[in-house]
């Protein structure tokens, strides 16, 4: 192999177009990392199961609907609001960690941190006495969804930067429409 060799200058007066062109030659293939069989295994298996798991849901929450008392005395309840709780303050740690030590792993822990928090609303709204859901409502409305909002938004904006500053995604084009770095099949 020749060797070609550019200078910080010249990289620095490419266009943008340029730049992206020359990181998507030098960038590495997933072969390398992964062999195409089991990415092409791992994706039918996975999007199999989700698809199974989408239309199995549906005749189960037709019989929810239709079976389900609106009253039950739940069991292990103080388990499961602590537990739960435990679980939140976990992810929620985890995030500050991760945002303070500047690890892309925030993305994952900070998103999920803000669906627990929307499930924590939800259930504190719907499982609360009648004298107590204005205290759940002004908690949810006051602090989880605001915070929530906060985590599943900067996540996307994170996402979106990362993306962007490795030129994945092109000028103009949303964070939907980024493909995931996969042979095609």
């Amino acid at each position: 192999m020749q060797g070609i060799e550019l200078t910080d200058e010249q990289i620095l007066v490419m266009t943008p177009s340029e730049r992206r062109e020359l990181i998507e030659r030098l960038a590495r293939p997933v072969a390398e990392l992964i062999p195409t069989g089991a990415i092409k295994r791992n994706r039918r298996v996975r999007l199999g199961m989700m698809v199974f798991g989408t239309v199995a849901l549906i005749p189960w929450i037709v019989y929810l609907v239709a079976t389900l008392p609106n009253t039950y005395v739940a069991q292990n309840w103080t388990l499961t609001w602590v537990g739960f709780d435990l679980l939140l303050l976990a992810m929620m740690a985890t995030t500050v960690v991760l945002g303070l030590l500047r690890r892309q792993l925030l993305v994952l822990t900070a998103f999920a941190t803000g669906v627990l928090l929307i499930c924590d609303a939800w259930f504190d709204i719907t499982t609360a006495a009648a004298d107590d859901v204005w205290i759940s409502v002004i908690a949810a409305v006051c602090g989880e969804l605001p915070l929530a909002f906060v985590l599943i938004s900067g996540t996307l904006r994170l996402i979106r930067v990362m993306t962007a500053r490795l030129w994945i995604l092109q000028p103009g084009m949303r964070l939907w429409h980024v493909e995931l770095p996969l042979p095609r099949e």
